[in-house]
């Protein structure tokens, strides 16, 4: 029996129906997907560069604690390696080692002296994409911590006292420790008196040759570079500090900060740390909104929402698809 024109078209529109609702469905699925091809791939990251930081004479690597937490929390794989503060040459080569085992594009920061190792540890290095200073010695070549903070004089040259030291095979030196009473008023006077003497506490000493020894390289003068000031800081002059980041054109940001503000003011440290990544290219994304109060990201379907303003517009075109057909068959 042959079909009507009537039966035809309806059987069509019924198709011309379902074939809509799954371009829809369609269309709904892949809006729920989230293009997200580095986490499908086990990568965390998401492509950031790994940040390692370098603490100073006096400390160790626990005083990033602060800013290692911000760092991973934003996806940011951190390395706070101990830096053995047993002079320049030695310790920057430990540092470079550190380096050789991490794959990918690196921000390098240094904290006070650890500033020194970064500046030789980073030579040779091509993933080190950042060099980021906080408090502290950036030297040129033929320069030491020493020579610095003689053109440069602090409240340091009074605060420390002198301990010989020996190693094995017959080596020996002498290790530098802040004088108990001046740990607050010259090394951390932004803290409390109690974190501050606690920090006196537990210090590391470094060798005297850490701020003896001059450097042999200068990697600040190839690879970008930020620096924080602490306008209080009396253990490496502010005008030093100053100095160095205009000689390096460094992008300087300053604080009102005692030398430790990577303990003190943690959320700064770090936003600048993200500034290095970010702006050196070596992170996966910009600035967030909030950040940096830029234009909104590009939206799909501008006005809309995510899958509901997907689906709306599916569905209308369903509906208009419809209609038409309908409007044939009469």
């Amino acid at each position: 029996m042959t079909a009507s024109p009537v039966l035809g078209s309806r059987r069509r529109a019924r198709r011309s129906h379902l074939a809509a609702a799954a371009a829809a469905a369609a269309l709904c699925a892949a809006a729920a997907t989230p293009a997200t091809p580095a986490a499908a791939d086990g990568d965390t990251s998401g492509g950031k560069p790994t940040v390692v930081l370098i603490h100073g004479a006096f400390a160790d690597a626990s005083s990033w604690n602060g800013v290692a937490e911000r760092l991973e929390r934003r996806g940011y794989t951190v390395m706070a390696p101990a830096n053995p503060l047993r002079g320049l040459y030695n310790d920057a080569t430990y540092i470079s080692s550190v380096l050789d085992s991490v794959k990918g594009p690196v921000v390098l920061a240094g904290h006070s002296y650890g500033g020194a190792v970064i500046s030789s540890a980073a030579a040779g290095h091509s993933q080190v994409k950042a060099l980021v200073y906080i408090d502290a010695l950036m030297p040129d070549v033929g320069e030491s911590g020493a020579s610095l903070g003689a053109r440069f004089p602090s409240a340091l040259g009074t605060a420390t006292r002198s301990v010989p030291y020996q190693e094995g095979h017959g080596q020996s030196g002498t290790d530098l420790y802040l004088k108990r009473d001046k740990v607050y008023p010259v090394f951390a006077a932004c803290l409390p008196e109690s974190q501050a003497d606690l920090l006196g506490v537990t210090q590391r000493p470094a060798a005297t040759t850490a701020f003896s020894e001059t450097a042999k390289v200068a990697a600040w003068k190839t690879i970008p570079s930020w620096a924080m000031i602490g306008r209080q800081d009396m253990t490496i002059s502010p005008e030093q500090e100053r100095f160095q980041a205009r000689r390096a054109h460094s992008h300087t940001v300053e604080i009102n900060s005692c030398h430790v503000s990577l303990i003190a003011h943690p959320d700064a440290v770090t936003d600048l740390i993200l500034q290095a990544a970010t702006a050196s290219g070596t992170g996966s994304a910009g600035p967030s909104l909030a950040d940096t109060g830029s234009v909104a990201p590009r939206r799909e379907l501008t006005g809309l929402g995510g899958v509901a303003g997907v689906s709306l517009v599916a569905g209308a075109g369903a509906v208009l698809v419809g209609r038409r057909l309908r409007r044939r068959s009469r």
